[in-house]
């Protein structure tokens, strides 16, 4: 274990030089959910309802759930990166843990999208949106989505690795845009179809999206009459979805990480 820890520290400290020195990915990816809250909550927010609160404090939320989801795209693009140009394959020669690759990637990705949060929050204090419940419900509520982030960052290592191509992450985690839409991040799933519905209140980011929003004291309205599990318990629904992905990515990233090209 100790030696997971050094190595994946070592790595780390590696991860955030490079995002010092070529900052323009994070960039991006931080200033995005701002440029999508000043137009969803100006542009569509007069014409969108959403029952018993005003649409700026759903949105909020559900642009923090969006961001956490990021950690695919990013993830992907980070791995693929350093599998194309071989720096895993050099990792690889070194008596280092075999874990502490991916490990020191997702947890720098963590760390900075704990910072990269603070203008999506600030921005959203700004707009009109408030944390009306507890400081413990909002300190878990933050914990919640470091939490599912660091689980998407683990899936987006294990693609990524498993793409082994630069441009081709590129395309693939742009794909991943899709995914918030396809969940109650951005609008109610109420009166959805109900078989897109119940796609959009299984896709963990809907009840990641829920979760932040009745931990901040956002939530509304109560649940609709027949709304899926993790709807209706929303917060254990976002732990046991990033409970599972990382039980299932964490073990496939370091074992293809091992394998290499193979």
């Amino acid at each position: 274990m100790s030696t997971i820890v050094y190595d994946g520290t070592a790595v780390l400290g590696r991860h955030l030089q490079r995002i010092r020195h070529a900052p323009g990915v994070l960039i991006l990816t931080q200033t995005m959910p701002i440029t999508m809250l000043l137009f969803f909550g100006y542009v569509f927010g007069s014409a969108l309802a959403v029952p018993g609160q005003e649409y700026r404090a759903f949105l909020v939320p559900g642009l923090l759930a969006a961001t956490a989801a990021n950690g695919i795209m990013t993830g992907m693009f980070q791995a693929a990166q350093d599998a194309d140009r071989g720096v895993m394959d050099r990792f690889r020669t070194l008596p280092m843990s075999r874990a502490a690759v991916p490990l020191g990637q997702t947890a720098a990705d963590l760390l900075t999208t704990a910072a990269g949060m603070v203008p999506l929050i600030l921005v959203g204090l700004a707009v009109g949106w408030r944390i009306e419940g507890g400081a413990l419900d909002a300190l878990g509520a933050f914990g919640l989505l470091l939490l599912f982030r660091f689980a998407s960052s683990w899936v987006g290592a294990y693609l990524g690795m498993l793409v082994r191509n630069e441009e081709a992450a590129g395309q693939l985690g742009s794909a991943t845009f899709i995914l918030p839409l396809l969940s109650g991040a951005y609008i109610p799933t109420d009166n959805l179809p109900d078989w897109l519905r119940a796609i959009a209140e299984w896709n963990p980011i809907s009840a990641v999206a829920t979760a932040v929003r009745e931990l901040f004291g956002n939530s509304g309205a109560q649940a609709a009459p027949g709304a899926a599990w993790p709807i209706t318990h929303p917060v254990a629904g976002a732990v046991c979805w990033s409970v599972v992905l990382l039980a299932v990515f964490v073990p496939l990233a370091a074992r293809r990480y091992a394998r290499g090209g193979r």
